[in-house]
């Protein structure tokens, strides 16, 4: 009899135990990362650095740029600057290098900010592409003629394989060229997600524009042949009533077109594409998101038209993180995330991808929307039907990396690191897209962190358990 007890007694300390590491792992966050990066002083780089370049030749066309211009990809806006005179704003363009067959009129237009004007800034969409076609085009005619290609996105279906590039918060310091170096050396993205904050020219006196100038000049070598999916960011606000500019977004607004119309949009700053299998929806952060506000409206009206057998991957952009364990920026998401998370979670969002804080964090699939303020349901709960959030302010800008983290590492939060760096988003079919995120001190075939994104219209089963932290 007293072994028998006493073997029960062991049994009952044992499940006791076996409990206790359960509840723990519920209440303990994910992974943060011990990987030990150089410090030092983020610097911008001088302007006479190789990458601010101008072109050379008379009134080159620079700050070359394109992104989607339509609503499925059969368009492409072209923008470029031109210095000394307006000159043409017509681009050639064609499917074979030696015969640029066809050609589309654009537009310019100049802008001042303070002591600072501004180049003729062009804009010229070409329409009625082929889908999944390489196109070269020219700019520049009657001066320098300048020669750069873009390749369509396949036609919108469920199972087209694609692949995005992610970055954010970029800057123009050495840490924002290793960025943009290391994301040119992984080949497989075919357009860049771009999660806002471009040049921050604001961090500098008098918000000096030449740093958007030298920005563009910095980007193109990317940016001129692969679609870049603009968000906009807080540092793209410019508005300094202490020096007269009183018009936000002013300089940003004049550079980067967006073909916001298409979605039904009012605005710029919110507005929706589909690209290959992903439906791609750009909210702002910086703009009115309360109820009856614009894009409120908007996005109300915009989630339902989102026909999963044609996107099934359901991708949001937005600038400030709705979930972030970091010091920096803290709880500055929370009312857009209390006015809009209720829909990300019941039309089944995929991913979310922010920037803001200057590091990285990817979340497991978590929401919040049982919190009513009364209830006391305050705590993230695992949901299958919301999103996984991922926060990749890495860029490298002058600011700096964001280091300081909330402790300890709260339960809905997957992995973080305070490092620069990159990601890529590969969609392989209706059901499964491979995740990766690259930091900048490894090689491109290096992830720091991935995971297999299971679908959540076609596959919703519990993916968590994929993260390869």
């Amino acid at each position: 009899m007293g072994r028998r007890w006493a073997s029960r007694r062991l049994g009952l300390a044992l499940a006791l135990v076996v409990v206790v590491v359960v509840l723990a792992g519920r209440c303990d966050g994910g992974v943060t990362s011990s990987f030990v990066r150089k410090t030092g002083k983020t610097v911008d780089m001088p302007l006479d650095s190789d990458v601010f370049r101008v072109p050379s030749g008379d009134n080159a066309p620079q700050q070359v740029h394109i992104t989607q211009g339509d609503r499925d990809g059969t368009a492409v806006t072209v923008s470029w600057v031109t210095c000394d005179e307006p000159g043409s704003s017509t681009v050639l363009y064609g499917t074979t290098k030696n015969k640029i067959e066809f050609f589309a009129e654009g537009k310019y237009t100049r802008y001042k900010f303070y002591n600072y004007t501004s180049g003729y800034i062009h804009h010229c969409t070409l329409r009625n592409l082929k889908h999944d076609t390489k196109y070269y085009y020219a700019l520049g005619i009657g001066h320098t003629l300048r020669q750069f290609w873009f390749r369509t996105p396949p036609k919108v279906g469920p199972d087209v394989p694609y692949t995005f590039g992610l970055i954010g918060d970029l800057g123009q310091t050495f840490d924002s060229n290793r960025t943009l170096s290391h994301y040119e050396s992984n080949p497989k993205a075919q357009a860049v997600l771009y999660v806002g904050d471009l040049s921050y020219a604001d961090n500098h006196p008098i918000h000096d524009n030449v740093r958007w100038d030298t920005w563009g000049r910095f980007v193109e070598r990317s940016v001129a042949y692969q679609p870049w999916i603009w968000a906009a960011g807080n540092h793209e606000i410019d508005f300094a009533p202490e020096i007269g500019e009183n018009e936000p977004f002013k300089p940003y607004r004049h550079r980067y077109h967006v073909p916001y119309k298409a979605s039904g949009s009012t605005s710029p700053f919110w507005y929706s594409i589909k690209r290959a299998s992903a439906y791609i929806i750009v909210l702002s952060s910086y703009s009115a998101y309360g109820k009856y506000t614009p894009q409120y409206k908007w996005l109300e009206q915009e989630l339902p038209k989102v026909n999963r057998r044609e996107t099934p991957w359901l991708i949001v952009l937005v600038h400030s993180p709705w979930y972030n364990s970091y010091n920096y920026h803290y709880m500055e998401g929370e009312t857009m995330r209390v006015m809009f998370e209720p829909w990300l979670v019941q039309y089944k969002v995929d991913v979310v991808f922010s920037g803001h804080v200057h590091a990285y964090e990817r979340s497991y699939r978590i929401s919040n929307v049982a919190y009513n303020i009364v209830n006391r349901k305050c705590t993230p709960v695992p949901d299958q039907s919301a999103p996984v959030y991922i926060t990749i302010g890495d860029g490298g800008n002058v600011e700096g990396l964001a280091n300081n983290m909330t402790e300890p590492q709260p339960s809905y939060s997957a992995y973080r690191e305070a490092s620069f760096g990159h990601a890529i988003f590969d969609i392989k079919n209706r059901t499964h897209a491979h995740y990766a995120w690259h930091r900048n001190q490894d090689g491109n075939a290096v992830a720091a962190d991935s995971m297999w994104f299971y679908n959540r219209y076609w596959h919703p089963i519990d993916d968590s358990a994929t993260s390869a932290a």
